[in-house]
């Protein structure tokens, strides 16, 4: 059996990493995002830098708004190569 090793990246961290990629992958400001998401651009960019405690609607918002399921945001790397 093994030990999965445990990330020192916090939900909350890894929301942020991945959504600012995803976005930059797409092509999309910070205020396109935002407007898209029905959210202010300056609390995408909080989100984007981790300093928001962002509320799970939210986080849905801004998933639904680049087309991609909540989940695609908080997996850890290693779930995504399994």
């Amino acid at each position: 059996m093994s030990i999965a090793r445990k990330s020192t990246e916090t939900a909350r961290m890894r929301f942020a990493r991945l959504l600012k990629t995803e976005r930059l992958a797409r092509g999309i400001s910070q205020e396109a995002l935002a407007e898209l998401a029905g959210l202010h651009r300056t609390y995408v960019g909080s989100v984007e830098r981790g300093e928001r405690n962002i509320a799970v609607d939210n986080m849905e918002a801004l998933a639904n708004a680049m087309g991609l399921d909540v989940s695609a945001l908080l997996l850890p790397a290693e779930c995504k190569t399994k």
